[in-house]
C-alpha cells in the first residue's frame, strides 16, 4: 500500500490548485480523478484577471494554442425584452474552454496522479484514510464537485435538504457558414435573466466555439425553460439555427444556501465540493482557485490534521466569502430589493447592469486577487 500526506480526490481547478502548492511546499501528494484529463466539463467557461493572476498564469503564454477570449463587454437583458450593452474599455474577462484550462493546471502539478479511477472505498483505519485499499493519508481532500465521494463522507450530497442550481450547457465549433450568421460577439458574452429571476441563460462566443446554456436554482421544468430561450436566441439570429448535439447538465451549490461541513477529522472540502459557488452569478472557478490557496495555507500551518486545528480553514472562507446564510454573503440569486416589479426597470438600466450585475455580481472588481501564501 502506497503513502502519501495528502491524498486529493478530484483534479479540477481546485484539486489541482492545492496539489500544486502542497507539492510546491514538499509534501506528499496523491491527485485522484474519475475522468481522464483532458475532460469536457460541463461550464459557460470564462476566467477574471484576478483567476489568471492568483494561479500566476501568463494569458500571452496561457493563449499559445489554447482559446483566450478577451471579454470588454457584456450584453445584458430579462428575458423578453430588450438587452443594454455596456462596454468596459478594456478587459475585464477571458472566455477559455474547460477542457483546456482543467488540463492546463494539471499538467503543472508533479505529483502522482490516478486518472480515470472512480473511488470505489474509502476507510478509516489507524488515522489514516485508505482509498480503493491501494493509497493512505492521514489528510484526505474532496475536490471532486458537486457528487464529490468525500463529500458524501461527511454527510453531504444530493437530497432534499440541498437547494441545487441546475444547468444546461452546450458548446461547440461552428462551422463557417455558423460562425458567419452568428450575431454573439466574442468580446461580449450575453446574459439573459430569467423573468421570475431564478436563473439566467448565457450565449458566450469564443473565437469560432459557441457556449449557449441555462440554469435555475428552481430545476423544474428546466428543459422547458432552456427550450424557450434556444428558440428566441434562434429567432433574433443571435445564434445560428442549427445547433449540434445536445445539452449536457450539471448541479453545483451557491454558497449562501449550502450548509455541507468544510472540515471534519483528517477530511477537508474545496471547490464544488464544499458548495463555494458564488451565489448572484454561480461562478466556481475562483471560489475554487482561491479555497484551495487557502487550504493549503491551513494544512501547511496546521499541528495536526484535526478538526480543530482545520478549523482555520472554515474561518478563512467565511471571512472570504462571508458568513453563510446571511446577508453578507456575496455573490445569483437576487437579493429581495431587486425582486420583481423593480427587477424589470433596473435591468433597462445602463448604471445597474454595469456596476452591480457586471462588476459586483459577475467580475467581482471590488475585491483584490487572493495570491498563494509565500
Amino acid at each position: 500500500m502506497d503513502y502519501y500526506d495528502v491524498i486529493i480526490v478530484g483534479a479540477g481547478p481546485a484539486g489541482s490548485t492545492l496539489a500544486r502548492a502542497l507539492e510546491n511546499a514538499g509534501k506528499n501528494v496523491l491527485v485522484i480523478d474519475k475522468a481522464d484529463f483532458p475532460r469536457d466539463k460541463t461550464c459557460a467557461g470564462w476566467v477574471t484577471p484576478a483567476v489568471m493572476d492568483s494561479l500566476d498564469i501568463n494569458p500571452n503564454e496561457y493563449a499559445n494554442g489554447r482559446t483566450l477570449q478577451p471579454i470588454r463587454r457584456f450584453r445584458i437583458g430579462m428575458m423578453d425584452q430588450p438587452a443594454v450593452e455596456n462596454d468596459h474599455h478594456g478587459i475585464v474577462s477571458y472566455g477559455i474552454r474547460r477542457c483546456e484550462f482543467d488540463a492546463f493546471l494539471l499538467d503543472r502539478v508533479h505529483a502522482p496522479k490516478q486518472l480515470g479511477t472512480a473511488v470505489r472505498s474509502i476507510v478509516r483505519n489507524n488515522g489514516n484514510w485508505v482509498i480503493n485499499e491501494q493509497w493512505q493519508a492521514p489528510l484526505l481532500i474532496g475536490a471532486g464537485g458537486h457528487f464529490c465521494p468525500v463529500a458524501k463522507l461527511l454527510g453531504n450530497g444530493p437530497g432534499k435538504h440541498e437547494t441545487v442550481v441546475a444547468a444546461k450547457e452546450v458548446e461547440f465549433e461552428m462551422t463557417p457558414e455558423q460562425a458567419r450568421v452568428c450575431q454573439a460577439r466574442g468580446d461580449t458574452p450575453e446574459l439573459w435573466f430569467c423573468r421570475d429571476l431564478k436563473g439566467y441563460a448565457w450565449v458566450f462566443r469564443k473565437g469560432n466555439f459557441l457556449n449557449i446554456g441555462l440554469g435555475r436554482e428552481d430545476n423544474h421544468r428546466l428543459s422547458d425553460h432552456l427550450e424557450a430561450f434556444v428558440d428566441s436566441m434562434k429567432q433574433d439570429g443571435r445564434i445560428p439555427a442549427d445547433l449540434p448535439g445536445r445539452f449536457k447538465g450539471h448541479a453545483y451549490l451557491l454558497y449562501a444556501h449550502a450548509d455541507r461541513p468544510l472540515v471534519d477529522d483528517g477530511v477537508l472540502l474545496i471547490g464544488d465540493a464544499a458548495g463555494l459557488a458564488y451565489t448572484q452569478s454561480g461562478e466556481g472557478i475562483r471560489p475554487a482557485i482561491e479555497s484551495a490557496l487557502m487550504a493549503a495555507e491551513v494544512i501547511l500551518n496546521a499541528a495536526d490534521f484535526s478538526a480543530m486545528s482545520l478549523q482555520r480553514y472554515g474561518e478563512r472562507i467565511a471571512g472570504r466569502f462571508g458568513n453563510r446564510a446571511s446577508d453578507q454573503a456575496p455573490g445569483w440569486e437576487m437579493p429581495e430589493w431587486v425582486k420583481q416589479p423593480v427587477a424589470s426597470t433596473l435591468m433597462r438600466s445602463h448604471w445597474f447592469t454595469r456596476k452591480v450585475v457586471t462588476e459586483k455580481w459577475f467580475l467581482h472588481q471590488n475585491v483584490p486577487p487572493l495570491k498563494a501564501a509565500g
